[in-house]
């Protein structure tokens, strides 16, 4: 949103604000235009709570979007929540100036009927309060690729207040409800940076010696059109066994999205240079021998030799 539009938004909060500020400050013009009354001096007072609430709301959200537009959007429910926290202590203010002291006392009989309440939303009010959280602590926002641990894997289009709402790569768009995705594991792909490292384990021979492995697989992996030459890919050793040599293929990526086109032509690369160089990976070898013959090589007598 320009900073026009925003200057829109706040033209009507700022002329309420002022107005009933105007009449809360000089009640004796109060009393001249509308004459003497207990309640209009109450009503005055508590259009000036949610008129003030109103503003420092639009005041929050524009700088939310002016901060955000140096950084990554922030989500909608931040401000969503800064707007209901305003309203609700206008709210509360309000109630304290209708009913006195007795305010508090009436909010606190009705804790039955809110408890029951609870009870019965008891999920929607999980995901909110999750929704809340999620917006306060911020692990992820708008346009970052995400990892949920046994949810889904995609990108942040919306935080919704009981929902968040990704697009995977296989372009579905998935609804997840936010006290799920608090209770796992997430992992931000985009968070610090959009870059960040892959990799890939491949198996090999023995035949082929360790150094002339690691050269044949770099010069593969320097060739590689999608991955980052800055930093340099890598190749370390990650088990030496009975089956083989394990290699770790380490390389980096512009960002998350890119990860299966990496992948496919890194392993491609790393498939031809192999063959070229004579090697490929391990397989395992399985010798079949019938009974009939264990049998016949026991009972044959040995060849006698020629005279």
């Amino acid at each position: 949103m320009s900073a026009k539009q925003h200057l829109r938004r706040l033209l009507w909060p700022t002329i309420l604000t002022f107005i009933s500020l105007g009449l809360v400050l000089f009640p004796s013009q109060l009393a001249g235009l509308f004459g003497d009354g207990e309640m209009l001096p109450l009503a005055v007072t508590a259009l000036a709570y949610f008129a003030a609430a109103w503003l420092v709301s639009r005041i929050a959200a524009m700088a939310l979007d002016q901060a955000a537009a140096r950084r990554k959007p922030y989500p909608r429910l931040l401000k969503d929540m800064v707007a209901a926290l305003l309203f609700l202590m206008a709210f509360v203010a309000t109630t304290s100036l209708y009913m006195g002291k007795g305010a508090f006392g009436a909010l606190a009989g009705s804790g039955l009927i809110l408890a029951l309440l609870g009870f019965a939303v008891r999920n929607v009010v999980a995901d909110t309060l999750s929704g809340v959280a999620l917006g306060v602590e911020g692990p992820f926002r708008i346009g970052d690729w995400v990892d949920i641990d046994g949810l889904a894997r995609g990108k942040v289009i919306e935080i919704g207040w009981r929902t968040t709402r990704l697009l995977t790569r296989d372009r579905t768009y998935m609804i997840l409800p936010n006290s799920q995705i608090a209770r796992q594991r997430i992992t931000n792909y985009s968070a610090p940076k959009p870059e960040y490292r892959a990799q890939v384990s491949i198996t090999l021979d023995h035949s082929m010696p360790i150094s002339r492995a690691r050269e044949v697989m770099l010069e593969a992996l320097q060739a590689a059109d999608l991955i980052q030459k800055d930093p340099a890919p890598d190749v370390r050793v990650l088990a030496y066994e009975e089956a083989g040599i394990t290699y770790a293929l380490r390389y980096w990526l512009s960002r998350f999205d890119r990860d299966i086109d990496c992948r496919d032509e890194v392993f491609t690369r790393v498939d031809d240079a192999l063959r070229r160089a004579g090697s490929i990976a391990p397989h395992r070898r399985i010798e079949v021998i019938s009974q009939a013959d264990e049998t016949l090589s026991k009972v044959r007598p040995p060849d006698l030799p020629s005279e």
